[in-house]
């Protein structure tokens, strides 16, 4: 398995055409680097995709997730950068509602 310290989520949309080198270039514009065993995730302006860029330290994964019904639950734009934990990364790429997911693994009504 791919180890994975922090996950970023962009609020931006981004087009899901693009490949590898175009992803990196964006995570590098969003994020400021593409730091070793991060998560970069992005979905599309109808939320029903999303892109997830990795760097293992070696090397660039990219992964594509689509839904065939609903929308994956994502940031409004124009919203700082947001971190995410494996519960809350688990819960977003099923196309639950991360966001009630606090750190004690809760779930709030909001």
């Amino acid at each position: 398995m791919i180890r994975i310290d922090a996950i970023w989520l962009a609020t931006e949309p981004i087009d899901m055409r693009v490949g590898m080198d175009t992803a990196l270039a964006k995570v590098v514009r969003v994020f400021g680097a593409a730091r070793p065993h991060h998560a970069y995730l992005f979905a599309n302006k109808r939320s029903n995709r999303i892109k997830v860029l990795v760097y293992d330290g070696f090397g660039i994964w990219l992964a594509q997730r689509r839904l065939n019904k609903g929308r994956f639950v994502w940031m409004e734009s124009g919203t700082v950068l947001v971190s995410l934990n494996a519960e809350q990364l688990r819960a977003l790429v099923t196309g639950l509602p991360w966001k009630n997911l606090t750190h004690d693994h809760a779930i709030e009504v909001v």
